[in-house]
C-alpha cells in the first residue's frame, strides 16, 4: 500500500508496546515490554491514516531495493534476473552462454569445529 503524504516513522500520540522481537531480547531484562515513541513501519493504523491520507494499493510486492520477488505456494523467491540481465546488456554481453553453478546446491557446509557455537 502506498501512503501519500505521510511518513511511516513519524512520532504517535497513541501509547503503544511492542514486546522484544524474537532474536533480539535483552538477556538482563527478557520480560521487558518497550513502549513505542515514533511509529514502526507495519504498525496497523491504516483505518486512521486513511481518514487523513491518500492511499492506494500497490498490488503484489514484486521489486523491492532491486530485488524482484515472486511470491508462490512454495514460498517466496527472491532473485536479480533482471539486474543481472541489464548488466550483461550494459557490457554487450546478453548472448553470452550461461554456465551452471561451480558448487553443488545442496551440499551442506561443513562445521566449523573451532569456531565459537552460534545460535
Amino acid at each position: 500500500m502506498d501512503v501519500k503524504s505521510t511518513f511511516l516513522n513519524g512520532f504517535i500520540e497513541e501509547e503503544v508496546y511492542m514486546r522484544q522481537p524474537p532474536g533480539f531480547e535483552s538477556a538482563r531484562f527478557p520480560d521487558r515490554v518497550y513502549k513505542l515513541r515514533k511509529a514502526l513501519y507495519g504498525l496497523n493504523f491504516a483505518e486512521q491514516m486513511s481518514k487523513e491520507f491518500e492511499m492506494s494499493l500497490m498490488g503484489e510486492l514484486q521489486f523491492f531495493l532491486g530485488l524482484q520477488i515472486k511470491q508462490g505456494p512454495e514460498g517466496t523467491f527472491i532473485h536479480q534476473a533482471k539486474y543481472t540481465r541489464d548488466i550483461l546488456k550494459k557490457f554487450d554481453m546478453k548472448d553470452s552462454k550461461p554456465m551452471t553453478t561451480p558448487m553443488s546446491t545442496n551440499t551442506a557446509p561443513n562445521a566449523d569445529e573451532d569456531g565459537e557455537a552460534v545460535d
